[in-house]
């Protein structure tokens, strides 16, 4: 047992490492997507710098001002060389040859109109091309708007955003004015996170890389709607509620956070479309959250990694499938469990046998399977677009979330707690109850640490889940083992005349802080995520009533639990526990693995079984293979405990 304890501790060490190391350093594939999102968003910001303010350069083909004639030179040619070295795709060569007309358009001092259309063109092709999310992912809190603005913008641009903050004065050029409507026409909200995060090169506006993503969000909400009066906010919220035409106008926070005034009043009143915005800007909760970025992002890896499959390029098209899933799909994930539990399943499953045709350069197959996904994807999103204010599904989401994520660590709470008190050694239940209180904080540092200070990426959070769940796969399999073989006739009552205190108080102790601290985190960090993705403006008492009510549940169940297993003989109460121990830890297994598929770190092989994902079996080799060899080592003890207990 002793041997047993320093393996579970080594392997303890090392999972935590690899833990921190996959929470915050993505894989190197991960981090090329990343590297190529934002070139592409800087782009499509030069692009946007181009058609607003190239009407400051050149009036009526003449230079207007020469510093910004020379900048509207030098991010066109910018723009036409970042293009050269984006990814090689088709459409890439349209978009330098778009780029270069272009810059010349510039040389030429051609009419702002001509200029303005042919950069928004093509950031609308470069968007197409390379799609990236060009919306938060969550509604920003706008009432955060003021306090942010106000430590992070007045100095220069002034308390009220008429550009004539303290330091106004000392900078060349000047900051621009946010009650400049005409600015505003031209600009979305979309391009105003852009500067914000980026900044403008040549000028005195600061990259503000160090706020949050939510906080730059926010900010850009908050100052696109500066330049609108009160009276057009309360006009457009009339419109909003009362005219449908208007609300398919902006049907979405992706839609809103990508509008532009000008383009809105092509499609609608010029009036509609200003008073419209006015209060959408300033009120995006109107607008629930939208997964519509993010699944066009799937949509289009998917067909990236088709495209590279028929090349030849098994590498490429393999990374392609494993970003569709978890740049695209994997963020909406939460709030399509909360929605349409099947659905999920079946996207999952879908996807892990493309990226499996994929591995194999299966073309035929693969390219049967990308379609099917496409009609899934398109269910998904119809899915997500439903109501998410209905106050039985919120209710019945958060209580069904909290009961499947929480019962599994339930039982092993119990379970370990309920030995304690039966071995009458109760002065290690705070290294129990420790183990939990602690996950509790840590998964809500965890959601606090990835919402506001880094990016915990998909791959990040299922490598967090898989090795958690591994890891307390081990140690419930060796506690299992022990408890089984201390069920045996009379053991248990020889093992507790050998000291049992001073093995608690060393080593024991110390694992069950460790085993109840890995199995509810991995619980309470994926709850988290379900909840935030359940989450709007008009339905928190519902989910709050829903949560309530699954811990009230989850706590009569620990009750009757605890009372049944302290009423039965200790040698059965052993054995039972040891069953529940090892079945534990077979579901553990199945889902771990499942998580380190899914973040792409162990491959899929699709086999014809059902997905019972409470059981942790899901329809591939590999979490299979797993679970066996857990039945098979769990069989082996057994045997050999019997066998041993024939010869006493």
């Amino acid at each position: 047992m002793r041997f047993t304890l320093r393996l579970v501790i080594r392997l303890l060490c090392t999972l935590l490492v690899t833990l921190a190391h996959t929470m915050f350093w993505a894989p190197a594939s991960k981090a090329q997507d990343l590297v190529e999102q934002e070139k592409v968003k800087q782009i499509w910001q030069l692009l946007d710098y181009v058609a607003v303010d190239y009407r400051k350069a050149v009036v009526k083909g003449q230079i207007a001002s020469d510093d910004e004639f020379a900048e509207m030179q030098e991010f066109s040619q910018s723009v036409h060389q970042q293009l050269a070295s984006l990814p090689v795709k088709t459409a890439q060569m349209g978009l330098v040859r778009q780029a270069e007309t272009l810059r010349q358009l510039i040389a030429k001092k051609s009419s702002p109109d001509a200029v303005a259309d042919r950069a928004r063109k093509l950031s609308i092709a470069l968007i197409d091309a390379y799609p990236v999310p060009m919306a938060p992912l969550t509604v920003p809190d706008t009432r955060r708007g003021p306090s942010l603005y106000q430590a992070h913008c007045a100095s220069c641009h002034g308390a009220q955003g008429h550009g004539n903050g303290p330091l106004a004065a000392s900078l060349h050029p000047p900051p621009v004015a946010l009650t400049d409507h005409g600015r505003a026409y031209e600009r979305s909200v979309f391009a105003l996170q852009q500067i914000i995060s980026n900044g403008i090169p040549g000028t005195a506006m600061p990259a503000f890389s160090q706020l949050s993503e939510d906080d730059r969000w926010i900010i850009a909400f908050f100052a696109s709607g500066m330049s609108y009066e009160d009276a057009a906010r309360e006009s457009g919220k009339r419109m909003w509620e009362t005219d449908q035409r208007a609300r398919n106008a902006v049907p979405s926070l992706g839609a809103l956070a990508q509008s532009q005034e000008s383009e809105l009043a092509l499609r609608m009143p010029e009036v509609a479309a200003h008073s419209l915005l006015a209060y959408l800007r300033s009120h995006p909760e109107a607008l629930a959250a939208s997964s519509s970025d993010s699944l066009a992002l799937a949509k289009a890896r998917l067909a990236d990694s088709l495209r590279a499959l028929e090349q030849g390029d098994i590498e490429n098209a393999t990374r392609m499938a494993l970003s569709a899933y978890l740049d695209g799909f994997e963020i909406v994930e939460p709030a399509l469990a909360a929605k349409n539990k099947e659905l999920l399943g079946e996207l999952e499953q879908t996807m892990g046998a493309y990226r499996a045709a994929v591995g194999k350069a299966q073309l035929n197959e693969a390219r049967r399977l990308e379609k099917h996904l496409l009609v899934l994807l398109i269910e998904a999103q119809a899915s997500l677009n439903g109501s998410t204010n209905d106050p039985l599904s919120t209710f019945l989401g958060a209580f069904t979330i909290l009961l499947r994520e929480g019962l599994e660590a339930l039982l092993v709470i119990v379970a370990i707690s309920a030995f304690l008190k039966r071995a009458k050694r109760t002065e290690a239940l705070p290294y129990v109850h420790a183990g939990w209180m602690t996950a509790l904080a840590a998964g809500a540092a965890t959601w606090a640490v990835a919402t506001y200070l880094v990016d915990l990426t998909g791959a990040s959070r299922e490598m967090t889940e898989g090795f958690s769940a591994i890891f307390a796969a081990v140690v419930l399999l060796v506690i299992g083992i022990w408890m089984h073989q201390k069920s045996m006739a009379g053991r248990w009552q020889a093992y507790l005349q050998r000291k049992l205190a001073g093995s608690l108080n060393r080593r024991s102790a110390a694992m069950l802080f460790v085993l109840s601290f890995a199995t509810v985190y991995r619980e309470v960090f994926e709850t988290v995520l379900f909840y935030a993705a359940l989450w709007t403006g008009g339905n928190g008492m519902y989910m709050l009533a829903g949560l309530g009510s699954g811990v009230a549940v989850l706590t009569g169940i620990a009750i009757l639990l605890t009372r049944t297993s302290m009423r039965l003989p200790i040698g059965k109460f052993f054995m039972m526990s040891s069953a529940l121990m090892g079945i534990l830890a077979i579901v553990l297994a199945g889902k771990g693995i499942a998580a380190l598929q899914k973040a792409g770190l162990l491959g899929i092989t699709p086999i014809a079984i059902p997905r019972i994902e409470i059981l942790g079996i899901y329809p591939s080799a590999q979490p299979v293979f797993a679970q066996c060899a857990l039945l098979i080592i769990i069989a082996t003890s057994v045997a050999l405990n019997l066998r041993s207990l024939h010869k006493t």
